[in-house]
């Protein structure tokens, strides 16, 4: 990930801090940073991706740090460019604003120096968090809600995801595929470290408040980012899960109203066509899902299951659009069937008896298969 060999062969740590308009506290954060390495006997450097319209790059000049600018703007592009100019074996993250303080660099370094972590990851919650530091809202609702959605997700097992101070083996960085442009990078570092199976540890920090100016942090804009890159990568929890339930909703409904059960009331045509709703819904999420997943593996955005692999080595075009002919023309005959009853009344006796519905719903999931085939097969095969 860059860096010279002549000065990695010199350089352990490399401290990496993202920096806009921060010219009253980044001074602090690159002299802590440096009086840490002086603390652990190491020889660092620390490299200030700066993106700033005061004099924060002067400070940091004058305070000893590399500073580069980033040809974007994004909290994620700061640091991607960033570890382009890192020499170190260990890479620390950090802000800017002097709420992590880097004189406990030493907690997230010693896991990765023992060999016992690839990543490490600073945890607030666990560590402690000084008055005025974290808003309510964030350290009760949001940061649990989006953690433990990563955990479930992904696997995780972290108490603090959104956390900046962290650190992690320049060997680990390699093997990360980091594309996320703003807040969410923290978020795919981590989802990217469970997917590559590297060792994850967490060390509690102390959070302090912010010294000065305004947080760069949007409650609802970041936390919406952080779950919608969630989701995205977790077809399993934001398709499959939902078309299960509705898939099982519907049918349970359409076997109720077609065979008029009695569960305390009768039902009729109605609960079918509820019932038909529900299993339609269902099939049309399956299939999104089913091409979400097969383009994330494709695209290298999830590791192969075994149901992909069936997919992608037995599910192919001929054989879907066979299966959905069959389905859209065994709707199409009952329909006929239905007509034909019809016209032999003389166009009188065309009872709702839940027939229709399902020639109705067998025609509409044979296009759904007939057509999906098709576009399934296009993202298979990279067309």
């Amino acid at each position: 990930m860059g860096g010279r060999e002549d000065t990695a062969a010199v350089i352990e740590v490399s401290v990496v801090i993202p920096a806009r308009d921060e010219e009253q506290t980044i001074g602090t954060c690159i002299d802590k940073a440096r009086a840490a390495f002086d603390a652990l006997g190491v020889r660092g450097e620390v490299v200030v991706a700066d993106s700033s319209r005061d004099k924060t790059r002067e400070v940091a000049e004058k305070h000893g740090a590399k500073v580069v600018v980033p040809d974007r703007h994004g909290y994620g592009n700061a640091f991607k460019y960033a570890f382009n100019h890192v020499s170190g074996r260990y890479i620390v993250l950090g802000d800017a604003d002097d709420t992590y303080d880097f004189a406990e660099m030493g907690r997230l370094l010693e896991p990765l120096m023992n060999g016992e972590a690839d990543v490490v990851v600073g945890t607030r919650l666990k560590g402690e968090i000084k008055d005025g530091a974290m808003p309510w809202l964030h350290r009760k609702v949001g940061n649990p809600l989006l953690t433990g959605s990563l955990n479930l997700f992904f696997g995780a097992g972290v108490s603090d995801a959104h956390c900046g101070f962290r650190a992690l083996t320049r060997e680990a960085l390699g093997k990360l595929r980091l594309e996320a442009s703003g807040m969410e990078f923290a978020s795919e570092m981590i989802v990217e470290a469970a997917r590559r199976k590297l060792r994850i540890e967490e060390v509690p920090i102390t959070y302090y408040p912010r010294k000065a100016g305004d947080s760069k942090l949007g409650s609802f804009s970041d936390g919406w980012r952080h779950m919608k890159f969630m989701l995205i990568r977790a077809p399993s929890y934001l398709y499959f899960a939902p078309s299960l339930l509705l898939g099982v909703l519907g049918v349970g409904l359409m076997l109720l109203g077609h065979f008029g059960i009695d569960v305390g009331y009768v039902p009729g045509v109605h609960t079918l066509v509820l019932g038909a709703l529900f299993l339609m819904a269902g099939y049309q999420v399956f299939l999104l899902g089913l091409f979400s997943k097969v383009y994330g593996v494709r695209m290298q955005l999830f590791e192969p299951d075994p149901a992909t692999d069936l997919v992608l080595s037995h599910l192919t075009l001929e054989r879907g659009a066979l299966v959905g002919s069959v389905v859209f023309f065994g709707g199409v005959a009952l329909a006929i069937t239905l007509a034909a009853k019809w016209v032999s009344s003389g166009f009188v006796e065309l009872p709702l008896n839940g027939d229709d519905i399902i020639s109705f719903t067998l025609i509409i999931f044979g296009l759904q298969t007939f057509f999906s085939s098709f576009f399934l097969s296009m993202i298979k095969d990279g067309l």
